[in-house]
């Protein structure tokens, strides 16, 4: 089964020997190594580059393990490439590997794998790429070490678009399966439902909080995971680190402190579990520093770190679309528009939520989730937040199912969920 993969594809083959080192990030299993190893690597293939020309390392394979030494890594790829008139490719998966964590942690430490890609990368004949599963590596202070030679590519667990077609079922069948199981790849390797839980869950516990425990010395294993479930069951709320933390206490979990929390989440951002959605004041035109929201990067992830015991289908539709938006390349915020309303014969000042601000260069579109919208009292509810906004940007809701796109007196475009999430030109329809 070949899960294409073009929008990926394509932005790698139009940044093929441009004299940047290509940086593929994304959470663990997104299908990064694949899409570089198998997708690229075929493309290659296919325009004439010999094997020979293809240099491959696996950082997290024992294989490769020795070249973790960033001048282990130089010796060898230099020994590879004996031909200065030929044009060769290096293939660098899971790069941070390679970084130790004084490097990671001390910004005045100099990074050693950055100086070795930076002599790589002068040679005319040798064009890097590297994936990379913590944006720890790629902070600005960091990307400094690249000198301006660095071309980021942020991969994200399959959009519904890639993991349709793959699943072999009907839209129905395979939308509620994406909401439960999500579209880590390899999902759909999964013959049952038994299988497809025990996946996720193992990733959830050996990969996943290892990963982050490991290389952040956390010794809290368990006060990372109840965060992390705590995040998952608030997905779509506003929530911040001081929230968090009286919810523990509420709870009796006293240990966690509010600085504790707050970097947890920063861990939790920087290996791409979740995503931060800030809050923006639309008539302000200013952000609005706390709360915020959280987003799991993968839904699949989230559902099995619950147990599968919290399936709200609502919650878990809008998570959906902003996955989608990122997707595309979107920048997300979730807006606030302040309007007075009369209250026992005063008018008060009464803030609407706008789920998604989203912008794009000079485009910007404002969207709602709702998953329905059976009468006109709550077409009108999901829309009076949007109708505030005193600007002309086209104004979206998205609602669960299929049915005709159409629109309001009001001027609101509502679409649904499927040809939201297939047409990749859906917020121009």
């Amino acid at each position: 089964m070949e899960i294409k993969r073009n929008r990926y594809l394509n932005r790698l083959i139009g940044k093929k020997n441009n004299g940047l080192v290509k940086v593929i990030t994304g959470i663990r299993r997104s299908g990064k190594s694949y899409l570089l190893f198998n997708l690229y690597y075929d493309y290659l293939i296919s325009v004439g580059v010999p094997e020979s020309n293809i240099i491959l390392i696996s950082l997290d394979d024992e294989e490769y393990t020795s070249y973790c030494n960033p001048h282990e890594l130089y010796e060898y790829i230099k020994s590879r490439i004996t031909d200065k008139q030929q044009q060769y490719y290096v293939f660098i998966d899971e790069a941070q590997y390679a970084i130790t964590k004084e490097e990671m942690k001390n910004p005045d430490v100099p990074i050693r794998l950055f100086s070795v890609l930076n002599g790589l990368i002068r040679k005319k004949n040798v064009d890097i790429y590297i994936t990379g599963s913590n944006s720890k590596f790629l902070s600005s202070d960091i990307l400094t070490e690249f000198r301006g030679r660095g071309d980021e590519i942020h991969v994200t667990p399959l959009a519904f678009s890639e993991y349709y077609p793959a699943s072999g079922k009907d839209k129905t069948d395979a939308w509620n399966e994406y909401l439960y199981y999500g579209g880590l790849p390899h999902i759909l390797a999964e013959l049952n439902d038994e299988s497809k839980s025990g996946y996720l869950g193992r990733l959830n516990n050996e990969i996943y909080l290892k990963d982050i425990c490991e290389r952040y010395n956390i010794r809290d294993e368990n006060g990372m995971e109840s965060l992390m479930k705590v995040i998952a069951s608030a997905v779509g709320s506003l929530s911040n680190a001081q929230k968090i933390a009286d919810t523990f206490k509420s709870s009796g979990n006293k240990s966690i402190s509010m600085p504790t929390i707050s970097n947890y989440i920063r861990y939790l951002q920087e290996s791409f579990i979740i995503h931060k959605a800030e809050r923006f004041d639309i008539k302000g035109r200013k952000y609005i520093s706390t709360p915020s929201k959280y987003y799991y990067s993968d839904l699949g992830l989230r559902n099995a770190l619950l147990n599968f015991r919290q399936f709200e289908e609502t919650h878990l539709m809008e998570n959906a679309i902003y996955n989608e938006l990122i997707y595309r390349g979107y920048s997300v915020d979730v807006g606030v528009v302040e309007m007075r309303v009369d209250e026992d014969g005063r008018k008060i000042r009464k803030q609407l939520e706008v789920d998604f601000v989203v912008n794009h260069a000079s485009k910007r579109y404002y969207i709602q989730s709702a998953f329905a919208l059976p009468n006109r009292e709550k077409v009108e509810q999901e829309q009076i937040s949007l109708v505030k906004i005193p600007d002309s940007f086209k104004k979206i809701i998205v609602v669960g199912g299929g049915g005709p796109i159409w629109r309001t007196e009001e001027g609101i475009t509502i679409i649904g969920i499927f040809d939201f999430m297939l047409n990749e030109n859906s917020l121009d329809l």
